[in-house]
């Protein structure tokens, strides 16, 4: 029995690593029949995980996501990094629930795994003289994710603005904002929405932790482009301006955004992508002092990315490589 729990973990790791996965290459990589795999894939069934079998000459599965939230499975090394993950998180407005979230899934770990994490002592430093960054309700950036997806127009009020008063004495209020969500973005330390507001017929940045939603989903809309074709430079543009002598350049970075947005700094902008088949995604603008400066800033994340543009960018990177072997070498 222990053996085949054993099993049954390992076959569910190599099933959230990669979309599709051959029958004959999960036999050889459990060392087990192909018959065995079977097996282990009806009892994964069983206990909740959605697992299709997918046609083909060679046949194989695929982990797919599911109506349910199944028992999570971890092997040590997934546990471990989750854990990390946690107690090193600074995104804003998501401290409080990765505490949670650790000692959630730490009481559920075996001894000898949580005696390891009890063993880090993660301390995530940060600048005591920078303001507190303010919390943001985790229902509000979910709601809104749905009405971008969706491209629903939705209703807030907002602690900041110019909105005028409607009515005079006790029966006067401010209405609602009404505007077409586009983009979720982290800057700065804090969450934005990047949307077309209706009432002003022109294009804003909100802090998310200043809204309040309003019950109700809105009419569908017809998504706009964002001035300039580019999120991430506009909403830059809403802060203190870069110095003109700085370079800017954009990659495709393959990590969650929330992950690397604390170590973006000033001068970046980091949005979350959808998911591609190898895994999570973000899109990063940078500016720095030079294009080598830029270039090491992306190595910093110690992610694997792809470069959007400028070609300067890339030649950047290979003179960086060139610096860093001659220095190993050295």
């Amino acid at each position: 029995m222990i053996e085949t729990s054993g099993r049954l973990l390992s076959l569910l790791s190599l099933l959230q690593a990669r979309r599709d996965w051959p029958g004959t290459l999960l036999a050889d990589r459990l060392g087990v029949s192909p018959r065995t795999v079977r097996r282990d894939v009806d009892r994964l069934r069983e206990l909740g995980y959605p697992v299709q079998a997918t046609r083909g000459p060679d046949g194989g599965y695929r982990l797919v996501a599911g109506a349910e939230l199944p028992p999570l499975l971890l092997d040590d090394e997934q546990a471990v990094a989750v854990a990390v993950a946690l107690q090193t998180s600074t995104t804003a407005g998501t401290q409080d629930a990765a505490l949670r979230a650790l000692a959630t899934v730490r009481q559920v770990m075996p001894a000898r795994l949580r005696a390891r994490i009890d063993a880090l002592e993660i301390t995530a430093a940060r600048d005591p003289e920078a303001p507190a960054r303010p919390e943001v309700d985790h229902d509000t950036l979910l709601a809104l994710g749905t009405a971008i997806r969706a491209a629903e127009v939705v209703r807030f009020d907002y602690a900041r603005g110019s909105t005028p008063v409607v009515g005079t004495g006790p029966d006067a209020f401010r209405p609602p904002r009404r505007v077409e969500p586009h983009h979720l973005v982290t800057a700065e330390g804090r969450w934005y929405l990047v949307a077309f507001d209706l009432d002003r017929d022109d294009w804003r940045r909100f802090r998310i932790d200043r809204l309040t939603l309003r019950t109700g989903s809105g009419p569908r809309f017809r998504r706009r482009t964002v001035p300039g074709g580019d999120v991430a430079r506009y909403v830059l543009e809403g802060f203190e301006a870069v110095s003109p002598t700085a370079v800017r350049g954009e990659a495709v970075l393959h990590a969650r955004a929330d992950q690397l947005a604390p170590w973006v700094g000033r001068w970046g902008v980091v949005e979350a992508l959808e998911d591609a088949d190898d895994g999570p995604r973000c899109r990063m603008v940078l500016a720095s002092w030079s294009w080598v400066g830029l270039a090491a800033q992306l190595a910093m994340f110690d992610v694997p990315f792809d470069v959007v543009g400028p070609p300067e960018l890339r030649a950047a990177l290979r003179t960086l490589a060139a610096r860093s072997d001659a220095a190993a070498a050295d």
